[in-house]
């Protein structure tokens, strides 16, 4: 079912979440919520994204709202920490909002960072979580081939679980996986699977080890569960910082998956000042099942007029163009 535009604003409400450190260059996270028949759902696509790839997101969210969604295997998600590129000494701070992860994911190659830092920060997050817990990193995209080999090289003696999308290219990601094979470090795609036209294209270049899936940028869950089948590789559920609405919906991916052999990147609630409903990690893990958002927090957390009607321009333009389709 498709709803009318009308549907949508009946219950649209746009928020503006204050981060607790700034990251992906964000202090305050914005997101569009709205109310279907099945539940609430989230339309939050990064503000400099153009309307063709934002118009999948509502896509993503139409369905969560209207749609019944795959059953779930499981009722319990393990989330990963997320520390941004902050200095080493914050580390302590920022894993402390993620009470019993086991896993953190690091922000590294972050503009106008040295490797220095990277290494600094790996290594402080190694020390809290102990020879146990286990760390991953993400850089976006951000290294050449050259640069991402000599960072992992770098890194190798923290005993990185995977490195996420080191480079920006499936070509890239296919040379920089024959060249660290040696370490024993498996590559992971993100970016070249959910901003990619072909989201297969990474795993029949053999350029990755395993993929790193978000249930909003890729139309939502039937569309990302038939890309993890097709790819064959083994998938992580990440959040592109969203509500808590938004998290539920990647816990019902997560849980909705055939094998889930890692924590996943949903914990990423714990770096709101205030969300709009309380999900974040619990003994290392979310619960599955649909969020209702707090309608106090709702209007404490609400967008300023100038916000809100920009979301709903926003909104009108990505429904015409799935219209259009």
């Amino acid at each position: 079912m498709n709803p009318s535009l009308a549907e949508l604003l009946e219950t649209a409400r746009v928020v503006a979440l204050p981060m607790t450190t700034r990251f992906r260059g964000v202090d305050v996270r914005e997101a569009l919520l709205f109310e279907g028949p099945e539940g609430w759902a989230e339309f939050s696509p990064f503000v400099e994204y153009e309307d063709a790839e934002a118009s999948v997101w509502l896509a993503s969210a139409i369905d969560y709202a209207w749609n019944a969604q795959p059953a779930p295997l499981r009722q319990s998600i393990g989330v990963n920490a997320t520390v941004p590129a902050i200095a080493a000494a914050d580390v302590p701070r920022v894993l402390a909002r993620f009470p019993g992860c086991r896993t953190a994911k690091i922000k590294v190659a972050d503009p106008g960072q040295p490797l220095s830092d990277d290494i600094a920060r790996v290594r402080a997050v190694r020390d809290v979580l102990g020879p146990e817990g286990r760390v991953r990193i993400d850089a976006n995209g951000v290294w050449n081939v050259d640069e991402a080999e000599h960072a992992i090289h770098a890194l190798a003696e923290f005993d990185l679980e995977y490195a996420e999308q080191p480079c920006a290219t499936v070509e890239e990601l296919a040379e920089l996986r024959k060249r660290v094979k040696y370490m024993g470090i498996p590559i992971a795609a993100d970016e070249s699977i959910r901003k990619a036209d072909d989201p297969l294209a990474v795993a029949r270049a053999g350029a990755a080890d395993l993929i790193v899936i978000k249930a909003q940028p890729l139309g939502g869950l039937t569309r990302a569960l038939q890309i993890v089948v097709a790819a064959g590789l083994p998938a992580v559920v990440s959040s592109a910082l969203d509500t808590a609405v938004g998290l539920s919906q990647g816990a019902a991916l997560a849980a909705a998956l055939p094998h889930l052999d890692y924590d996943c990147g949903l914990g990423t609630g714990a770096l709101f000042v205030e969300d709009v409903a309380d999900l974040s990690p619990v003994d290392g893990a979310i619960t599955v099942g649909r969020v209702i958002p707090d309608a106090t927090r709702l209007d404490r957390l609400a967008a300023s007029a100038e916000r809100r009607d920009w979301w709903l321009d926003r909104l009108e333009r990505c429904h015409a163009l799935l219209a259009d389709r």
